[in-house]
């Protein structure tokens, strides 16, 4: 069975050093050095100064075809050489949530061809979007992606994520953090 539940552990502990937390909108997370990531539902961790959950689903915003070329495409997550990683935590206005799925998707597909955009610029890039909305127990963001690269495609990451932050939906983020790690093997 596939794990579809994720906890990000912000700590003194954990695979990834953080190289850079920045708050791009609304509340910083408080600051740590590490990140761990499991895969299975810890309810604490003596290390962790905060723990954020979400799950995999189903995607939302693609066609079959786009679902198709991103698989075809996108490179699987954990593979040695891509030792910088990101995670992008969203969490979306009221407003976004009052819209309906169509209107979402309209905005998302059509007004900012968001899948256009990461098609275009890093069609290989790996990662795992997490729902947050989806628990039961209320999660302080929406969403949150987790990316890996190699040190030479930073470049190629940084201007997707210029590129995404410009469109029309990024007018409805109210809470975005970024953390900016480098996977060290030997720690733990």
């Amino acid at each position: 069975m596939t794990a579809r539940l994720f906890s990000f552990m912000g700590g003194d502990t954990g695979l990834w050093q953080i190289t850079s937390m920045q708050t791009h909108l609304g509340e910083p997370l408080p600051a740590v050095r590490r990140l761990d990531i499991t895969s299975n539902n810890h309810d604490s961790t003596p290390q962790a100064t905060w723990i954020l959950r979400g799950i995999t689903s189903n995607e939302r915003y693609v066609t079959r075809t786009e679902h198709d070329e991103i698989v075809a495409k996108q490179l699987a997550l954990g593979r040695p050489e891509l030792t910088c990683a990101a995670l992008i935590a969203l969490r979306k206005n009221p407003a976004w949530w009052a819209l309906s799925q169509d209107e979402r998707l309209h905005i998302f597909k059509e007004q900012s061809q968001h899948t256009r955009i990461g098609l275009q610029q890093f069609a290989s890039l790996p990662r795992r979007l997490h729902h947050c909305r989806d628990l039961a127990e209320p999660q302080p963001f929406d969403f949150m992606t987790w990316f890996e690269f190699t040190p030479a495609e930073v470049p190629t990451f940084n201007l997707l994520l210029a590129q995404l932050r410009a469109i029309p939906e990024w007018q409805y983020v109210e809470r975005e953090v970024e953390l900016r790690c480098v996977r060290e093997d030997n720690q733990k």
